[in-house]
Protein backbone atom coordinates (compact mmCIF):
# COMPACT_ATOMS: atom_id res chain seq x y z
CA UNK A 1 0.00 0.00 0.00
CA UNK A 2 1.37 3.52 -0.83
CA UNK A 3 -0.26 6.42 0.11
CA UNK A 4 0.27 10.00 -0.94
CA UNK A 5 -2.44 12.85 -0.70
CA UNK A 6 -2.36 16.44 -2.45
CA UNK A 7 0.74 18.51 -3.23
CA UNK A 8 -0.12 21.95 -2.50
CA UNK A 9 1.62 23.96 0.49
CA UNK A 10 1.02 27.17 1.63
CA UNK A 11 4.92 29.21 1.75
CA UNK A 12 7.97 27.95 1.80
CA UNK A 13 10.85 30.14 2.82
CA UNK A 14 13.93 29.25 1.62
CA UNK A 15 15.12 29.15 5.33
CA UNK A 16 13.44 29.54 8.68
CA UNK A 17 15.86 32.75 9.37
CA UNK A 18 13.74 34.21 6.37
CA UNK A 19 10.93 32.53 8.55
CA UNK A 20 11.73 34.78 10.88
CA UNK A 21 12.66 38.28 8.95
CA UNK A 22 8.97 37.60 7.23
CA UNK A 23 7.14 37.38 10.43
CA UNK A 24 8.74 40.69 12.37
CA UNK A 25 7.88 42.77 8.77
CA UNK A 26 4.28 41.28 9.47
CA UNK A 27 3.82 41.86 13.25
CA UNK A 28 7.17 43.75 14.54
CA UNK A 29 5.43 44.90 17.52
CA UNK A 30 3.60 41.66 18.11
CA UNK A 31 4.84 39.47 21.10
CA UNK A 32 7.03 36.93 20.46
CA UNK A 33 8.61 35.08 22.96
CA UNK A 34 7.15 34.66 26.66
CA UNK A 35 10.02 33.25 29.27
CA UNK A 36 8.97 34.05 33.21
CA UNK A 37 9.23 37.64 33.16
CA UNK A 38 11.22 38.14 29.89
CA UNK A 39 9.33 38.91 26.93
CA UNK A 40 10.42 39.86 23.24
CA UNK A 41 8.73 41.36 20.53
CA UNK A 42 9.41 40.09 17.07
CA UNK A 43 11.48 43.37 16.09
CA UNK A 44 13.51 42.57 19.42
CA UNK A 45 13.52 38.93 18.52
CA UNK A 46 15.11 39.31 15.10
CA UNK A 47 17.59 42.56 16.50
CA UNK A 48 19.12 39.95 19.33
CA UNK A 49 19.29 36.58 16.64
CA UNK A 50 21.04 39.15 14.52
CA UNK A 51 23.64 40.29 17.15
CA UNK A 52 24.09 36.92 18.21
CA UNK A 53 24.92 35.73 14.71
CA UNK A 54 27.79 38.43 14.28
CA UNK A 55 29.51 37.69 17.61
CA UNK A 56 29.61 33.66 16.16
CA UNK A 57 30.91 34.65 12.79
CA UNK A 58 33.57 37.02 14.44
CA UNK A 59 34.57 33.62 16.85
CA UNK A 60 34.89 31.73 13.37
CA UNK A 61 30.99 29.94 13.25
CA UNK A 62 30.52 30.50 9.86
CA UNK A 63 30.56 27.08 7.95
CA UNK A 64 30.81 25.33 11.33
CA UNK A 65 28.96 24.00 13.54
CA UNK A 66 27.39 25.44 16.82
CA UNK A 67 26.55 23.24 19.94
CA UNK A 68 23.56 24.17 22.12
CA UNK A 69 23.56 22.17 25.28
CA UNK A 70 20.85 24.32 26.59
CA UNK A 71 17.48 23.93 28.94
CA UNK A 72 14.12 26.13 28.00
CA UNK A 73 14.38 29.66 28.34
CA UNK A 74 14.43 32.68 26.51
CA UNK A 75 18.28 32.46 25.31
CA UNK A 76 17.45 29.57 23.39
CA UNK A 77 15.32 30.36 20.81
CA UNK A 78 18.18 33.15 20.25
CA UNK A 79 20.80 30.58 20.06
CA UNK A 80 19.08 28.77 17.65
CA UNK A 81 18.13 30.98 14.91
CA UNK A 82 21.51 32.53 15.48
CA UNK A 83 23.26 29.68 14.40
CA UNK A 84 21.33 29.48 11.96
CA UNK A 85 21.88 33.26 10.65
CA UNK A 86 25.28 32.83 11.08
CA UNK A 87 26.00 30.48 8.34
CA UNK A 88 26.69 27.98 10.87
CA UNK A 89 24.64 24.33 11.55
CA UNK A 90 22.90 24.28 15.48
CA UNK A 91 23.45 21.45 17.05
CA UNK A 92 21.07 20.88 20.15
CA UNK A 93 21.99 18.66 22.89
CA UNK A 94 20.24 17.44 26.33
CA UNK A 95 21.74 19.22 29.16
CA UNK A 96 20.86 16.36 30.98
CA UNK A 97 23.36 13.78 29.53
CA UNK A 98 26.01 13.24 31.52
CA UNK A 99 29.62 14.23 30.59
CA UNK A 100 29.94 10.57 28.99
CA UNK A 101 27.29 10.91 26.66
CA UNK A 102 28.19 14.66 26.21
CA UNK A 103 31.66 13.81 24.94
CA UNK A 104 31.10 11.14 22.57
CA UNK A 105 28.05 13.90 20.90
CA UNK A 106 31.07 16.86 20.88
CA UNK A 107 33.66 14.60 19.50
CA UNK A 108 31.86 13.35 17.09
CA UNK A 109 30.15 16.54 15.80
CA UNK A 110 33.03 19.06 16.29
CA UNK A 111 31.57 22.53 16.52
CA UNK A 112 33.65 25.63 16.38
CA UNK A 113 31.33 26.85 19.43
CA UNK A 114 29.29 25.96 21.92
CA UNK A 115 26.56 27.51 24.17
CA UNK A 116 25.50 26.40 27.12
CA UNK A 117 23.59 26.76 30.34
CA UNK A 118 25.53 27.83 33.54
CA UNK A 119 24.21 25.46 35.84
CA UNK A 120 25.75 22.52 33.15
CA UNK A 121 29.16 24.22 33.27
CA UNK A 122 31.07 21.35 35.79
CA UNK A 123 30.55 19.05 33.30
CA UNK A 124 30.48 21.07 29.82
CA UNK A 125 33.80 23.08 30.39
CA UNK A 126 36.26 20.56 30.99
CA UNK A 127 34.89 19.27 27.56
CA UNK A 128 35.24 22.65 26.06
CA UNK A 129 39.11 22.40 26.96
CA UNK A 130 39.59 18.63 26.27
CA UNK A 131 38.05 19.01 22.72
CA UNK A 132 39.21 22.37 21.92
CA UNK A 133 36.19 24.26 21.00
CA UNK A 134 37.21 27.44 19.82
CA UNK A 135 34.43 29.30 21.51
CA UNK A 136 32.25 28.94 24.32
CA UNK A 137 29.40 31.08 26.12
CA UNK A 138 28.06 30.18 29.11
CA UNK A 139 23.99 31.66 29.37
CA UNK A 140 21.66 31.86 32.27
CA UNK A 141 21.97 31.48 36.43
CA UNK A 142 24.11 34.10 38.25
CA UNK A 143 27.27 33.39 36.11
CA UNK A 144 25.76 33.49 32.61
CA UNK A 145 24.99 36.10 30.24
CA UNK A 146 21.76 36.68 28.86
CA UNK A 147 21.56 36.92 24.95
CA UNK A 148 19.00 39.65 24.27
CA UNK A 149 21.42 42.51 25.14
CA UNK A 150 20.36 43.78 21.62
CA UNK A 151 16.51 44.23 21.82
CA UNK A 152 16.70 48.17 21.72
CA UNK A 153 19.86 48.21 19.29
CA UNK A 154 17.54 49.63 16.28
CA UNK A 155 19.96 49.55 13.35
CA UNK A 156 21.08 45.61 14.11
CA UNK A 157 20.88 43.86 11.01
CA UNK A 158 21.10 40.09 10.22
CA UNK A 159 24.53 39.66 8.84
CA UNK A 160 25.35 38.81 5.24
CA UNK A 161 24.54 36.55 3.07
CA UNK A 162 22.05 34.88 4.63
CA UNK A 163 22.53 31.11 4.56
CA UNK A 164 20.71 28.86 1.33
CA UNK A 165 18.17 26.12 1.12
CA UNK A 166 21.22 24.27 0.43
CA UNK A 167 23.23 24.71 3.52
CA UNK A 168 23.29 22.49 6.44
CA UNK A 169 21.11 23.89 8.86
CA UNK A 170 20.86 21.33 11.89
CA UNK A 171 22.71 18.25 13.49
CA UNK A 172 20.57 16.44 15.49
CA UNK A 173 21.87 13.23 17.44
CA UNK A 174 19.27 10.65 17.55
CA UNK A 175 20.08 7.16 19.41
CA UNK A 176 21.69 4.04 17.56
CA UNK A 177 21.61 0.24 17.84
CA UNK A 178 25.15 0.07 18.00
CA UNK A 179 24.81 2.50 21.30
CA UNK A 180 26.16 5.38 19.64
CA UNK A 181 24.04 8.12 19.17
CA UNK A 182 23.71 9.48 14.87
CA UNK A 183 24.26 12.96 14.22
CA UNK A 184 20.77 13.62 11.61
CA UNK A 185 22.15 15.98 8.82
CA UNK A 186 19.34 18.62 7.69
CA UNK A 187 19.12 21.26 5.34
CA UNK A 188 17.34 24.36 5.22
CA UNK A 189 15.42 23.90 2.45
CA UNK A 190 14.41 20.16 4.15
CA UNK A 191 13.99 21.97 7.51
CA UNK A 192 11.70 24.91 6.13
CA UNK A 193 9.72 22.49 3.35
CA UNK A 194 8.14 20.43 6.53
CA UNK A 195 7.62 23.94 8.65
CA UNK A 196 4.96 24.29 5.18
CA UNK A 197 3.79 20.74 5.05
CA UNK A 198 2.69 21.17 8.43
CA UNK A 199 1.19 24.20 8.01
CA UNK A 200 -0.59 22.58 5.31
CA UNK A 201 -2.01 19.76 7.14
CA UNK A 202 -2.54 21.93 10.71
CA UNK A 203 -3.33 25.23 9.16
CA UNK A 204 -2.59 27.95 11.92
CA UNK A 205 -3.89 32.04 12.16
CA UNK A 206 -1.57 34.49 11.41
CA UNK A 207 -1.11 36.95 13.92
CA UNK A 208 -3.35 35.18 16.35
CA UNK A 209 -1.82 31.79 18.17
CA UNK A 210 -0.44 31.56 21.64
CA UNK A 211 1.59 28.43 21.96
CA UNK A 212 2.84 26.56 25.04
CA UNK A 213 6.22 25.12 24.80
CA UNK A 214 6.61 23.05 28.13
CA UNK A 215 8.75 20.30 26.22
CA UNK A 216 12.51 20.94 26.08
CA UNK A 217 13.66 23.27 22.71
CA UNK A 218 16.70 20.84 21.90
CA UNK A 219 14.18 17.81 20.94
CA UNK A 220 12.72 17.86 17.13
CA UNK A 221 9.03 18.19 18.29
CA UNK A 222 9.29 20.91 20.29
CA UNK A 223 11.72 22.87 17.50
CA UNK A 224 8.71 21.72 15.01
CA UNK A 225 5.34 22.06 16.92
CA UNK A 226 6.65 25.02 18.94
CA UNK A 227 9.39 26.93 18.02
CA UNK A 228 9.23 27.12 14.13
CA UNK A 229 5.16 26.73 14.20
CA UNK A 230 5.03 30.01 16.05
CA UNK A 231 7.42 31.72 14.32
CA UNK A 232 6.04 30.81 10.96
CA UNK A 233 2.58 32.36 11.83
CA UNK A 234 4.10 35.31 13.99
CA UNK A 235 2.51 33.72 17.11
CA UNK A 236 3.35 34.49 20.73
CA UNK A 237 5.27 31.70 22.26
CA UNK A 238 5.27 30.84 25.80
CA UNK A 239 8.09 29.09 27.05
CA UNK A 240 8.28 26.86 30.46
CA UNK A 241 11.63 26.07 31.70
CA UNK A 242 10.58 22.64 32.51
CA UNK A 243 7.34 20.57 32.85
CA UNK A 244 5.17 21.04 35.71
CA UNK A 245 1.55 19.99 35.57
CA UNK A 246 -0.36 22.71 37.97
CA UNK A 247 2.15 25.33 35.82
CA UNK A 248 0.56 24.58 32.61
CA UNK A 249 -2.88 24.27 33.93
CA UNK A 250 -2.41 27.66 35.34
CA UNK A 251 -0.93 28.78 32.19
CA UNK A 252 -3.52 27.54 29.71
CA UNK A 253 -6.01 30.09 31.11
CA UNK A 254 -3.97 32.66 31.97
CA UNK A 255 -1.82 33.21 28.79
CA UNK A 256 -4.96 32.24 26.43
CA UNK A 257 -3.55 29.29 24.85
CA UNK A 258 -4.49 28.43 21.58
CA UNK A 259 -1.93 25.67 20.50
CA UNK A 260 -0.61 22.73 23.30
CA UNK A 261 2.16 20.52 21.35
CA UNK A 262 3.24 17.98 24.28
CA UNK A 263 3.94 14.20 24.48
CA UNK A 264 1.75 11.39 26.06
CA UNK A 265 2.60 11.92 29.27
CA UNK A 266 2.18 15.44 29.75
CA UNK A 267 -1.82 14.66 28.74
CA UNK A 268 -1.80 12.07 31.10
CA UNK A 269 -0.06 13.70 34.08
CA UNK A 270 -2.73 16.48 33.30
CA UNK A 271 -5.76 14.61 33.24
CA UNK A 272 -5.00 13.11 36.44
CA UNK A 273 -4.08 16.60 38.32
CA UNK A 274 -6.48 17.65 41.06
CA UNK A 275 -6.71 21.08 39.31
CA UNK A 276 -7.83 19.43 35.83
CA UNK A 277 -11.34 19.70 36.47
CA UNK A 278 -11.40 23.66 37.49
CA UNK A 279 -9.28 24.73 34.30
CA UNK A 280 -10.84 26.86 31.84
CA UNK A 281 -9.92 25.51 28.17
CA UNK A 282 -11.75 27.85 26.42
CA UNK A 283 -9.22 29.49 24.31
CA UNK A 284 -7.47 26.16 23.09
CA UNK A 285 -8.09 25.53 19.77
CA UNK A 286 -5.77 22.33 19.46
CA UNK A 287 -3.65 19.81 21.31
CA UNK A 288 -1.37 18.07 19.29
CA UNK A 289 0.41 15.01 20.14
CA UNK A 290 4.03 13.57 19.10
CA UNK A 291 7.18 11.02 20.51
CA UNK A 292 4.70 8.05 21.77
CA UNK A 293 1.95 6.51 21.01
CA UNK A 294 -1.49 8.05 22.45
CA UNK A 295 -3.52 5.86 24.95
CA UNK A 296 -7.41 5.35 23.40
CA UNK A 297 -8.53 6.32 27.05
CA UNK A 298 -6.29 9.53 27.28
CA UNK A 299 -8.02 11.14 23.79
CA UNK A 300 -11.29 10.19 25.34
CA UNK A 301 -10.85 11.42 28.46
CA UNK A 302 -9.30 14.82 27.35
CA UNK A 303 -12.02 15.69 24.15
CA UNK A 304 -14.69 14.59 26.25
CA UNK A 305 -13.60 16.99 28.98
CA UNK A 306 -11.82 20.16 27.38
CA UNK A 307 -13.89 20.35 23.91
CA UNK A 308 -10.77 20.07 22.04
CA UNK A 309 -8.90 17.38 20.06
CA UNK A 310 -5.57 15.97 20.41
CA UNK A 311 -4.43 15.30 17.22
CA UNK A 312 -1.46 12.49 16.83
CA UNK A 313 1.02 12.46 14.23
CA UNK A 314 4.51 10.44 13.24
CA UNK A 315 8.01 11.27 12.40
CA UNK A 316 11.44 10.98 13.39
CA UNK A 317 14.33 12.92 13.73
CA UNK A 318 15.74 11.45 9.93
CA UNK A 319 12.17 12.94 8.52
CA UNK A 320 12.66 16.44 9.09
CA UNK A 321 11.04 15.49 11.62
CA UNK A 322 7.17 15.28 10.51
CA UNK A 323 5.62 12.59 8.25
CA UNK A 324 1.79 12.47 9.37
CA UNK A 325 -0.68 13.83 11.04
CA UNK A 326 -4.54 13.49 11.98
CA UNK A 327 -5.54 16.77 10.39
CA UNK A 328 -8.08 19.79 12.12
CA UNK A 329 -11.89 18.76 11.57
CA UNK A 330 -10.76 15.54 9.88
CA UNK A 331 -11.54 12.46 10.75
CA UNK A 332 -10.11 10.69 13.98
CA UNK A 333 -9.58 7.02 13.90
CA UNK A 334 -8.50 5.58 17.29
CA UNK A 335 -5.19 4.56 17.13
CA UNK A 336 -4.12 6.24 13.94
CA UNK A 337 -1.40 8.61 13.41
CA UNK A 338 -2.79 10.19 10.14
CA UNK A 339 -2.44 10.81 6.70
CA UNK A 340 1.16 11.55 5.06
CA UNK A 341 1.59 15.35 4.65
CA UNK A 342 1.47 16.46 1.66
CA UNK A 343 4.56 15.92 -0.91
CA UNK A 344 4.56 12.82 1.36
CA UNK A 345 4.85 9.12 0.43
CA UNK A 346 4.31 6.30 2.94
CA UNK A 347 4.73 2.55 1.91
CA UNK A 348 4.87 -0.54 3.74
CA UNK A 349 6.89 -2.89 2.63
CA UNK A 350 7.83 -6.48 3.65
CA UNK A 351 10.17 -6.56 6.67
CA UNK A 352 12.79 -9.26 5.14
CA UNK A 353 13.71 -7.47 1.97
CA UNK A 354 12.03 -4.00 2.28
CA UNK A 355 11.32 -4.11 -1.61
CA UNK A 356 7.80 -5.69 -1.60
CA UNK A 357 4.93 -3.40 -1.90
CA UNK A 358 1.98 -4.58 0.45
CA UNK A 359 -1.59 -4.00 0.62
CA UNK A 360 -4.42 -2.42 2.50
CA UNK A 361 -4.35 -3.75 6.28
CA UNK A 362 -1.16 -5.67 5.65
CA UNK A 363 1.59 -4.97 7.93
CA UNK A 364 5.68 -4.53 7.45
CA UNK A 365 7.80 -1.64 7.91
CA UNK A 366 7.04 1.66 7.09
CA UNK A 367 9.24 3.34 4.43
CA UNK A 368 8.60 7.27 3.69
CA UNK A 369 9.70 9.47 0.66
CA UNK A 370 9.67 13.41 0.30
CA UNK A 371 11.71 16.80 0.20
CA UNK A 372 11.61 16.95 3.81
CA UNK A 373 13.81 13.72 4.39
CA UNK A 374 17.31 14.07 5.64
CA UNK A 375 20.37 14.34 3.88
CA UNK A 376 22.41 11.36 5.71
CA UNK A 377 23.90 10.98 8.94
CA UNK A 378 26.94 12.26 9.70
CA UNK A 379 30.43 10.43 9.59
CA UNK A 380 28.22 7.30 8.95
CA UNK A 381 28.15 6.24 5.54
CA UNK A 382 27.21 2.50 5.90
CA UNK A 383 24.08 3.61 8.30
CA UNK A 384 23.05 5.85 5.58
CA UNK A 385 23.36 3.96 2.83
CA UNK A 386 21.00 1.13 5.52
CA UNK A 387 18.64 4.39 6.29
CA UNK A 388 18.06 5.73 2.31
CA UNK A 389 17.82 3.54 -0.08
CA UNK A 390 16.26 3.82 -3.51
CA UNK A 391 15.03 7.19 -2.40
CA UNK A 392 13.63 5.87 0.63
CA UNK A 393 14.12 6.55 4.22
CA UNK A 394 13.21 3.07 5.98
CA UNK A 395 12.27 4.15 9.43
CA UNK A 396 12.50 0.81 10.84
CA UNK A 397 8.86 0.97 12.65
CA UNK A 398 6.17 -1.27 11.71
CA UNK A 399 2.73 -0.48 10.47
CA UNK A 400 -0.37 -0.40 8.32
CA UNK A 401 -2.19 1.44 6.11
CA UNK A 402 -6.12 1.56 5.53
CA UNK A 403 -8.44 2.03 3.15
CA UNK A 404 -8.58 5.60 3.86
CA UNK A 405 -4.80 5.82 3.87
CA UNK A 406 -4.69 6.52 7.95
CA UNK A 407 -1.91 5.54 8.73
CA UNK A 408 -1.58 2.50 11.89
CA UNK A 409 2.05 2.26 13.93
CA UNK A 410 2.05 -1.69 15.20
CA UNK A 411 5.43 -1.73 16.66
CA UNK A 412 9.00 -0.99 16.13
CA UNK A 413 11.84 -3.06 13.91
CA UNK A 414 14.61 -1.75 15.81
CA UNK A 415 15.48 -2.62 19.30
CA UNK A 416 14.34 0.96 20.85
CA UNK A 417 12.48 2.04 23.91
CA UNK A 418 10.23 5.27 24.25
CA UNK A 419 10.33 6.49 27.49
CA UNK A 420 8.18 9.77 27.81
CA UNK A 421 8.65 10.72 24.39
CA UNK A 422 12.22 10.12 24.64
CA UNK A 423 14.13 7.25 22.34
CA UNK A 424 16.41 4.90 24.41
CA UNK A 425 18.41 2.44 22.64
CA UNK A 426 18.80 -0.56 24.91
CA UNK A 427 22.36 -1.13 23.46
CA UNK A 428 23.59 1.81 25.28
CA UNK A 429 22.48 0.50 28.84
CA UNK A 430 24.01 -2.32 28.08
CA UNK A 431 27.60 -1.47 27.34
CA UNK A 432 26.86 0.66 29.86
CA UNK A 433 26.34 -1.96 32.39
CA UNK A 434 29.08 -4.53 30.83
CA UNK A 435 31.24 -1.79 32.14
CA UNK A 436 30.54 -2.48 35.64
CA UNK A 437 33.51 -4.92 37.41
CA UNK A 438 30.53 -7.58 38.74
CA UNK A 439 28.33 -7.68 35.54
CA UNK A 440 29.12 -11.11 33.70
CA UNK A 441 25.94 -9.88 31.18
CA UNK A 442 23.32 -7.49 30.51
CA UNK A 443 20.08 -7.08 28.74
CA UNK A 444 17.83 -3.91 28.43
CA UNK A 445 14.46 -3.52 27.56
CA UNK A 446 11.08 -1.86 27.80
CA UNK A 447 8.36 -2.38 29.99
CA UNK A 448 4.78 -1.37 29.70
CA UNK A 449 4.18 1.59 32.07
CA UNK A 450 0.96 3.77 32.64
CA UNK A 451 2.33 7.10 32.48
CA UNK A 452 5.64 6.93 30.63
CA UNK A 453 4.21 4.68 28.11
CA UNK A 454 7.70 2.50 28.94
CA UNK A 455 10.44 2.32 31.45
CA UNK A 456 13.59 -0.11 31.19
CA UNK A 457 14.37 -2.51 32.81
CA UNK A 458 17.55 -4.09 33.18
CA UNK A 459 18.42 -8.20 33.32
CA UNK A 460 21.69 -8.88 35.14
CA UNK A 461 24.18 -11.54 35.66
CA UNK A 462 27.17 -11.05 37.55
CA UNK A 463 30.36 -12.90 37.73
CA UNK A 464 31.09 -15.64 40.10
CA UNK A 465 31.59 -14.58 43.57
CA UNK A 466 30.61 -11.24 42.59
CA UNK A 467 28.69 -9.18 45.80
CA UNK A 468 24.91 -8.95 44.89
CA UNK A 469 24.97 -4.80 44.75
CA UNK A 470 22.16 -3.47 42.85
CA UNK A 471 22.65 0.30 44.48
CA UNK A 472 25.71 0.91 42.77
CA UNK A 473 24.96 -0.59 39.50
CA UNK A 474 21.96 1.96 39.77
CA UNK A 475 24.54 4.97 41.22
CA UNK A 476 26.95 3.53 37.90
CA UNK A 477 24.01 3.91 35.24
CA UNK A 478 23.21 7.61 36.90
CA UNK A 479 26.99 8.66 36.14
CA UNK A 480 26.68 7.61 32.72
CA UNK A 481 23.14 7.79 31.38
CA UNK A 482 20.76 10.53 30.96
CA UNK A 483 17.66 9.87 33.75
CA UNK A 484 15.49 8.79 31.40
CA UNK A 485 17.52 5.74 30.35
CA UNK A 486 18.90 5.01 33.63
CA UNK A 487 16.98 1.52 34.48
CA UNK A 488 13.64 2.03 36.83
CA UNK A 489 14.32 -1.56 37.88
CA UNK A 490 17.26 -4.24 37.86
CA UNK A 491 16.81 -7.65 37.45
CA UNK A 492 19.37 -9.73 39.63
CA UNK A 493 18.85 -13.45 37.57
CA UNK A 494 21.04 -16.67 37.20
CA UNK A 495 20.94 -16.87 33.61
CA UNK A 496 19.62 -14.86 30.44
CA UNK A 497 16.91 -16.46 28.11
CA UNK A 498 18.46 -17.08 24.94
CA UNK A 499 17.23 -18.10 21.11
CA UNK A 500 18.56 -21.26 18.93
CA UNK A 501 21.42 -19.30 18.24
CA UNK A 502 22.82 -18.42 21.74
CA UNK A 503 21.55 -14.93 21.80
CA UNK A 504 20.27 -12.72 24.08
CA UNK A 505 16.70 -13.69 23.77
CA UNK A 506 15.24 -9.84 24.74
CA UNK A 507 11.54 -10.49 22.62
CA UNK A 508 11.25 -13.76 26.10
CA UNK A 509 12.40 -10.94 28.69
CA UNK A 510 10.04 -8.31 26.87
CA UNK A 511 7.20 -11.01 27.96
CA UNK A 512 8.32 -11.77 31.00
CA UNK A 513 8.02 -8.14 31.45
CA UNK A 514 4.11 -7.93 30.23
CA UNK A 515 2.90 -10.82 31.34
CA UNK A 516 0.20 -10.24 33.92
CA UNK A 517 0.97 -10.27 37.52
CA UNK A 518 4.62 -10.39 37.36
CA UNK A 519 6.88 -8.57 40.39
Amino acid sequence: MSTAPDAALPRVFPTVVHMLVDACGRFPQAPALVCGTRALSYAEYLRCVAGFAEELILHGARGSRVALVCGNSLDMPIAMFAAHAAGAQAVPINPTYTERELGYILGDAAPGAIIYDAEVADKVEPLVAALRIGYAVRIGGTTGRSLDAWRHTADRRLPTPLPAAADLATLQYTGGTTGRPKGVNITHGQLAVNISQREAALPTRAGDENVLCMMPLFHVFAVAMCLHLSAYCGGRLVIMPRYRPDAVLEALAAEKITRLPAGPTVFIGLLNHEKFPLTDFSSLRTAYSGSAPLPEETLRRWTEHTGTPILEGFGQTEAGPVLTYVREGGRQKVGSVGPPLPLTEIQIVDTETGAKVLGVGEIGEIRARGPQIMSGYRNRPQETAEALRDGWLYTGDIGEIDEDGYLFIRDRKKDMVIVGGYNVYPREVDEVLFAYPAVKEAAAVGAPDPYYGETVHAFVTLNQGAPIETDGLVEHCRKNLAPYKVPSQIHLVEALPRTTVGKIDKIALRAKLSAPGRN
